[in-house]
């Protein structure tokens, strides 16, 4: 391995490596808590928190046809963290980023469930990857405004539910510097095919409920291919939940019975009541009864039918949980 001279001086005396991250991280931190900056970071703030677009003056402007405010605002802001770097190369971008040969983000703003991110998508990656067999739909609401570069892409609507999938529409659409586009995750996809050189984009998100899943669909027929959590959180619970059942942490099934009656996603909800089940049946049953009999409860229904399943197969249980009506 060969190691620069610069850098193996590091390895014995780090200082002027740390003045470099804190000098960058100087410019960074000015730039947010002043002007457009502190701003931006109020404004995404209270976007999360549901605020309307035409109350937020600056992401207003950001994604308003024939504005530069857009170009104005990622180009001041790339300008001075180019500057340092290039003054600098082995300091750190004091923003999240990512990376990888066919995407890079840079997270501008973020809280809670909304992000403000400038994306770069290069058409030479994306064309050695084989086209795409599916579309994802997360339950966000998405603003994104093309900044540079040109591409081809699908417009994917979900027109009708069905119980194992969903009827899709795909249409073609051509994106282009100053071409907004917004969609309801649950309801539309945007499928990149071919991008000439790069694609330069501003994104807006956020989370719409974290009560809804995200699903992915195949296009050639509409199947549901995959259901996830539509909130990292509830990911992660139903990872635990999973791990716990896997386990076999019986003294886990009063939590896990907890889990279940809350309100919030229905996909956790039922990963944790089949957890339960399967560690301790009479606990998981008595919680299942309790559910089934909240006729205001989303998942009284399917919790119903499983009694009644359950029932059928182990009549022991019936003395576990509420009698049926």
């Amino acid at each position: 391995m060969l190691i620069r001279p610069e850098l193996q001086a590091l390895r014995v005396y780090d200082t002027p490596q740390r003045q470099a991250q804190a000098d960058l991280r100087e410019v960074y931190d000015h730039w947010r808590m002043s002007g457009p900056g502190l701003q931006a970071e109020d404004e995404v703030a209270r976007f999360a928190g549901g605020a309307s677009l035409d109350d937020l003056p600056l992401l207003s402007a950001l994604f308003a046809p024939d504005d530069q405010s857009a170009a104005q605002f990622t180009g001041d802001l790339i300008a001075r963290l180019l500057g340092s770097l290039a003054a600098e190369p082995l300091s750190q971008m004091p923003l999240r980023y990512s990376t990888d040969r066919t995407f890079s983000s840079l997270m501008i703003a973020r809280h809670a469930a909304a992000t403000l991110v400038l994306q770069v998508f290069d058409g030479a990656g994306l064309a050695r990857k084989p086209a795409p067999v599916s579309a994802v739909f997360p339950p966000t609401d998405t603003l994104e405004r093309v900044l540079a570069g040109t591409a081809d892409a699908i417009r994917v609507r979900i027109v009708a539910q069905r119980p194992d999938g969903a009827d899709l529409v795909c249409e073609p659409i051509t994106l282009q510097p100053g071409s907004i586009r917004h969609r309801i995750g649950t309801a539309e996809a945007q499928l990149l095919q071919r991008v000439p050189a790069q694609l330069v984009t501003l994104k807006l998100q956020r989370r719409t409920s974290t009560a809804q899943v995200t699903r992915e669909y195949r296009l050639s027929d509409g199947a549901l291919v995959h259901q996830a959590a539509g909130c990292p959180r509830d990911s992660r619970l139903e990872l635990s939940a999973a791990l716990l059942g896997r386990m076999g942490r019986t003294d886990a099934a009063p939590l896990l019975a907890a889990m279940a009656e809350e309100h919030g996603s229905i996909s956790l909800r039922w990963q944790a009541l089949r957890e339960c089940l399967a560690l301790d049946s009479a606990a998981g049953f008595a919680a299942l009864c309790r559910i089934a009999c909240d006729a205001g409860d989303p998942l009284a229904a399917q919790a119903g039918a499983l009694r009644a399943q359950l029932l059928e197969s182990y009549p022991q249980l019936s003395g576990a949980g509420p009698c049926p009506e």
